[in-house]
């Protein structure tokens, strides 16, 4: 049964923003607002030009539906600005929020839970490391991306000794890692209300899948449900939740991880924001258990929705 818009609250979509994944997130928040309008809710489209909430948003006739990518959208900026609002909001909270942001920050907390992580080299854009130093602690394959952005923003590749003074010349300004790079396939996760969902495998074309890849159609192809034998799709599934749980996440994420040719899964990040475009991997990951994209945005304002009924109860 459909809402009836005078029962539920209108649903606030905020997007745009100023990060790097601007235009990314223009589209999940175009995409999230369609499908909210199908399900039979009212909806309010914010394109955010900055760093602020809308003037007129309401917490007490609406619940946000925040589909900011990177930056202060990710970052727990938002996050802490709708909780100093006192609003009901889609999605992680703060604290998790910034600490998912920070890959480093992440796999302390992830190596705690007992959750397989890489190791790496953290420096700034001015200080790089030695490639002498770079190939005795992770090998000549690596991978440089920064440590708080999404969307495979900077993220580059060296194969082999001879490309590594590349990957790390002329850095964009603030804090970078180094990782080696696996070889193995990489799959993606979605967790939806703390339940792993499916499986979906990722195979750029001829590249590593950096931003290019994820989101020019035609450049990656995607296997869902991926063709992974159950045991090791079960690991990933459990790593994934033990990872959420850990990071004190609510709602909904999505998880990345490498599967190295010998050995496990290894987690690369936690997106606690990830992309609604019609390439992104969530909806494809919550395809494999039977959510069309319609019901998959229902799903992921539900809580809210329940958070927001909630306060008025106990008003």
């Amino acid at each position: 049964m459909k809402p009836s818009t005078h029962q539920t609250p209108v649903i606030a979509v905020l997007c745009g923003g100023d990060s790097a994944e601007r235009e990314v997130s223009l589209v999940s928040g175009r995409e999230v607002a369609k499908a909210l309008v199908s399900e039979g809710f009212t909806v309010e489209w914010h394109d955010l030009p900055g760093r602020s909430l809308p003037a007129k948003l309401d917490p007490s006739r609406q619940v946000v539906f925040p589909a900011l990518h990177g930056g202060w959208g990710e970052d727990g900026g938002v996050q802490g600005a709708l909780e100093d609002g006192n609003f009901s909001y889609a999605g992680c909270g703060p604290g998790a929020s910034r600490l998912c942001m920070d890959k480093v920050d992440t796999k302390r907390v992830l190596q705690a839970a007992g959750v397989a992580v890489l190791p790496q080299l953290v420096f700034s854009h001015e200080q790089p490391p030695k490639i002498a130093e770079v190939i005795a602690a992770l090998g000549e394959a690596v991978i440089v991306k920064p440590v708080a952005e999404g969307s495979s923003v900077g993220l580059r590749r060296a194969d082999q000794a001879a490309e590594l003074p590349a990957a790390f010349a002329k850095l964009e300004p603030g804090r970078w890692m180094a990782e080696p790079y696996v070889r193995g396939r990489e799959v993606s996760v979605g967790i939806l209300h703390g339940q792993a969902l499916g499986l979906v495998e990722i195979k750029p074309k001829g590249g590593v899948y950096d931003f290019k890849h994820k989101y020019t159609a035609g450049m990656t192809d995607y296997i869902y449900p991926a063709a992974v034998p159950e045991a090791l799709a079960a690991t990933v599934r459990t790593a994934a939740e033990i990872a959420f749980a850990a990071c004190g996440c609510r709602d909904f994420a999505r998880i990345d991880f490498m599967l190295p040719a010998v050995g496990g899964a290894v987690i690369l990040e936690i997106n606690t924001l990830p992309g609604l475009t019609p390439t992104s991997l969530l909806p494809k990951s919550a395809s494999c258990n039977g959510y069309t994209f319609a019901s998959l945005a229902r799903a992921l304002i539900e809580p809210a929705l329940q958070r927001f009924a909630a306060k008025r109860v106990a008003a």
